[in-house]
Order: C-alpha cells, then sequence, then structure tokens
C-alpha cells in the first residue's frame, strides 16, 4: 500500500491514507477507513485491518473519533471511539490516534520530549476557533509538553486556489485575527488558505518545527478524497499517529 508517511523520528508513525489499496466501493473508492461517512461496514472493518497491518498494529488500536467540527479534545489511554471530539491525544505507545478529513486540514504533533502525540481535524470553523492552539494547550496541562519541543505536520487539504469562500467566512477570519494579507485571496470571491492560516496559528502557539505537506486534496481527488469534488457521502482519508512500542 502507497499511503503518505511523514519522516519525524524513528520512535513515532504518522501518515496520511490515499484512495488505493482498499475494497470500498464508488464514491467511497477504494480505501475509506472512516465508519461515519456512510460506507459498507465490512468494507471499512477490511480496510481498517489492512491498515493496522501495514502499521504492524491491531485494528482495535486505531482510533477513530466522531468528529463535529468542534473543538473538543479527548485524551486517550485504550482502544475506544470517541464521539463528538475533533482532536485526540494520548501518551499509550502502539495506540495511534487519527482523524479524517476529506478538504478539511489534518493537523499532527508528536512530543518527543514527553512520549506524547495528537491528531487534529481543522477545517474552517475549528481553523477560525483556534483548535491546534487549544491542542498544543491542552498537551501542555495534560502531557507537560513544551510547544518549542513539538514537531508538527500539516496535512493533505483543499488549497487556497480550490477553497472559495463567501464574505462571512472571510469576516470570521477577520473577526478571529488572522494576517489576512497572509491567509486570504481575493478572486471572483475570497479564497482562503488554510494551510498558512493554521502554520500561523502554530506559530503562534510556539511549534516551530512544521512540516507542510502542500498537497491540495481538490486538484489531486485521484489519489485523496475530496469532499467538494465527490460529495459529503463519499470517503475520507485518515490521518494518524503513534509511538512504537519499544
Amino acid at each position: 500500500m502507497a499511503h503518505l508517511f511523514y519522516p519525524l523520528s524513528p520512535e513515532v508513525v504518522a501518515f496520511s491514507t490515499r484512495r488505493e489499496g482498499g475494497v470500498s466501493q464508488g464514491a467511497y473508492a477504494t480505501f475509506n477507513a472512516n465508519p461515519y461517512c456512510g460506507d459498507s461496514p465490512s468494507d471499512v472493518a477490511e480496510n481498517r485491518k489492512r491498515l493496522a497491518a501495514e502499521l504492524g498494529l491491531d485494528a482495535s488500536s486505531l482510533v477513530i473519533p466522531h468528529q463535529v467540527h468542534g473543538t473538543e479534545i479527548a485524551f486517550v489511554q485504550g482502544p475506544c471511539a470517541p464521539e463528538g471530539v475533533d482532536a485526540v491525544v494520548t501518551q499509550t505507545p502502539g495506540l495511534c490516534v487519527c482523524v479524517s478529513t476529506a478538504d478539511c486540514i489534518p493537523v499532527l504533533l508528536y512530543d518527543a520530549v514527553h512520549g506524547a502525540v495528537a491528531a487534529i481535524h481543522t477545517g474552517w470553523r475549528g481553523t477560525v476557533a483556534d483548535i491546534v492552539g487549544l491542542t498544543v494547550s491542552f498537551m501542555q496541562e495534560r502531557c507537560a509538553t513544551r510547544p518549542s519541543d513539538l514537531q508538527a505536520v500539516i496535512g493533505p487539504g483543499i488549497g487556497v486556489d480550490a477553497f472559495e469562500v463567501g464574505d462571512e467566512v472571510y469576516q470570521a477570519f477577520c473577526d478571529a485575527g488572522f494576517p489576512m494579507a497572509q491567509t486570504a485571496i481575493r478572486k471572483a470571491k475570497w479564497h482562503i488558505d488554510l494551510w498558512k492560516a493554521n502554520e500561523w496559528l502554530l506559530r503562534r502557539a510556539g511549534v516551530a518545527n512544521i512540516t507542510m505537506s502542500g498537497i491540495c486534496t481538490y486538484h489531486q481527488q485521484d489519489e485523496f478524497f475530496s469532499a467538494r469534488r465527490l460529495g459529503i457521502r463519499s470517503g475520507r482519508i485518515l490521518n494518524g499517529i503513534f509511538i512504537k512500542k519499544k
């Protein structure tokens, strides 16, 4: 399977799944491991089994939350399926925290000093609400993380050229204090750069070590799921991170 892996450290595995290598059909074809988007449960289970085998894990070790475009953060210590959360944090080796995306932005965090990882789902609402900064603060309080120790990955998501928004979304970013000269472009309508917006949030939170995938899901929908291309009832990219067991 040719999923996308990020070279953060030999002690940690961080990845985003591509569309190939699974058994799902139609707009879920072929690799969808998200159980909340309408795909066949048996196909989702098989895809999760295949991914877990590639990662050297049991399928139950994939912690996949039911996301709601909010700012709730869950700290997990064992296999579970968090409900209504958009960021997941753990210090348990071998437990893979995940978020699902299909144009929204995934952010993965790794604290090598305290053995902590986080997976964050941030669409435009989560970006405006600074779920990235909230997760960094959560890790400081729960895991004793220092922001300067964090490594961050901004994974595949919709690029600025494709992310056309209404005036109300542009205004929401203005009201939240984003540097609009860096994060917005005016064409026929406003376009928001969610990559740069989340990079700005990470740097504001004290995170300097940031890897940007630079992959636009809308323009590379053959490799990565895009809800704007395929509709809401379609597959999702699974973005995950875990610390290897010693």
